[in-house]
């Protein structure tokens, strides 16, 4: 899946006690209503953040993930993560609908009534 909006916020990476690092970010979409998105990015696509900078269009390739987790008390509980395995800016100009210009025809156009001229009425009524 993927998801396009601006970079609103880009958080620093962090190193858990085990060496797994993560680092988010938080994109707002470009809709009627837009949604502020919080993304991870784990273990070595950390990097594909270094580039970025608040304020830019990005589109972000996407995964939808979910865990199951049961509380000591035996209660279930989901959950549901983004995570982010591709990022590529958007230029101002590739996110503007483009219009489509007439097409000029190759032969003129005649405003002649083709069957001006036949007197043959071969219709049946």
């Amino acid at each position: 899946m993927e998801l396009q909006g601006t970079v609103k916020k880009l958080f620093d990476a962090q190193t858990f006690a085990s060496g797994f690092q993560k680092r988010e970010m938080v994109i707002l979409t470009q809709e009627q209503y837009p949604q502020p998105i919080n993304i991870e990015f784990l273990s070595d696509k950390i990097s594909l953040l270094d580039n970025l900078t608040e304020g830019e269009t990005v589109k972000v390739g996407i995964n939808i993930r979910g865990r199951e987790w049961v509380s000591p008390q035996g209660e279930t509980k989901y959950f549901n993560s983004i995570t982010g395995w591709r990022v590529e800016k958007v230029t101002d100009n590739a996110s503007e609908p483009t219009q489509a210009s007439p097409s000029q025809s190759a032969s003129p156009v005649s405003n002649e009534n083709p069957f001006a001229g036949d007197d043959d009425d071969d219709l049946p009524f």
